[in-house]
């Protein structure tokens, strides 16, 4: 669920329980109670904002952590085929001098 379906459920739900709360309260405390309910809400509201931050904290570390350990990864793989390539290269000209020394009666 992305941040604006959380942030749509949160203020739908803050608005439910306004009215809610407004419909239920007597005229004599309507105001206090009101306040009452709205703070309460707003509480409520808060609450749920700073879990939905908690929990995007969360998934970006896991995304960067999971993806330093990518690049390391292919990072390492790309020095060793680097290594192997170069080993690969010398024994190859190693062996073209032995051959080339060979035809043409030279010693090593």
């Amino acid at each position: 669920m992305n941040g604006k379906k959380i942030c749509t459920i949160l203020f739908a739900c803050t608005a439910l329980a306004a009215f809610g709360a407004a419909a239920q309260s007597q005229q004599g405390g309507a105001g206090q109670g009101i306040k009452q309910d709205a703070k309460a809400v707003g509480h409520g509201v808060a609450d749920g904002a700073r879990d939905v931050g908690h929990a995007t904290k969360h998934v970006a570390k896991k995304v960067g952590h999971g993806a330093k350990e990518a690049g390391t990864g292919i990072g390492h793989g790309a020095k060793k085929a680097g290594i192997a390539v170069g080993h690969g290269a010398r024994e190859g000209w190693d062996a073209t001098k032995h051959a080339v020394k060979k035809v043409f009666n030279k010693g090593d």
